[in-house]
């Protein structure tokens, strides 16, 4: 039998403003008895500029993906049922790394397509293998998550439609310290635009760092942005995806074991408003 792909060792309490919130801590994955990647033969810078002209493939458009290549058993299960025709990628992690919260929402929302989106080729290469290796490992599961190599700042509007999106991470971005690459970073005031676009009306925009002054621009940005307002904390507490957002990534575990703090900052797309 398979060793489950989230396998948590203990909890830890963490504070959000005046709640407190329960955050599991999950045991480093181990590829022994199983058919995953090895990450040491994925290796790659871990950051890279996105405004670099290097080819990247992007659709034209939404209608241009055949989506049933990256989740072909999810769409014959629904085949028989005559939902295949209206099913739609609902959740995005853009930047998903080594696709940690990936797997994490795959096990939680198991009816929900995802989408990782990964700038970097090995990388993106090394989130499509490990799918592969958890289908073939849990057969029935982790049909709804698949990764494409992309780069969001730039085309995300081509991947989905006006509306689609219900949530949309952006989790450990790099933080590109410099005042002159300060336009790379994830969060501007254009790119907001874009994501208020992609995200359906309520749809929730999920940002973690450990760095303080990106976790304040973020939260700047959003918060003067007239398309987003910040969701309360009374409800991130039963949000079952929040507690995911400070260990379900390779990052976010990687801050844990350092001690390091964390700035979490998420933000609900508002109706439009001619509604």
């Amino acid at each position: 039998m398979a060793t489950p792909a989230s396998t948590v060792a203990g909890t830890r309490v963490v504070k959000i403003g005046d709640a407190s919130l329960e955050v599991p801590s999950f045991v480093s994955a181990s590829n022994v008895g199983t058919s995953a990647p090895r990450k040491k033969h994925f290796r790659q810078r871990a950051h890279c500029n996105p405004l670099n002209d290097g080819y990247y493939y992007a659709p034209v458009g939404p209608w241009e993906i055949d989506w049933r290549e990256h989740y072909e058993e999810f769409f014959a299960k629904r085949d028989g049922d005559g939902d295949a025709g209206s099913l739609k990628i609902r959740f995005a992690d853009v930047g998903c790394g080594f696709g940690g919260m990936l797997v994490r929402l795959a096990e939680v929302f198991p009816e929900k397509l995802m989408l990782g989106m990964e700038i970097r080729d090995k990388v993106s290469e090394y989130v499509r293998e490990r799918c592969a290796a958890l289908r073939k490992d849990h057969p029935g599961k982790y049909w709804n998550i698949s990764c494409v190599r992309a780069n969001a700042m730039k085309n995300l509007p081509q991947y989905f439609e006006k509306g689609q999106l219900e949530k949309l991470f952006f989790l450990f971005p790099d933080p590109h310290f410099k005042a002159a690459n300060h336009r790379r970073r994830i969060v501007t005031t254009t790119l907001l635009a874009e994501y208020a676009y992609v995200l359906a009306e309520g749809g929730i925009l999920y940002t973690i760092t450990d760095v303080e002054e990106l976790g304040k621009w973020m939260s700047d940005h959003m918060s003067a942005h007239p398309m987003f307002e910040r969701v309360p904390e009374a409800e991130l507490t039963k949000d079952p995806v929040v507690p995911l957002l400070y260990t379900g990534t390779e990052e976010g575990q990687k801050v844990e074991r350092n001690s390091g703090s964390t700035f979490l900052n998420v933000f609900r797309r508002v109706a439009n408003p001619n509604h």
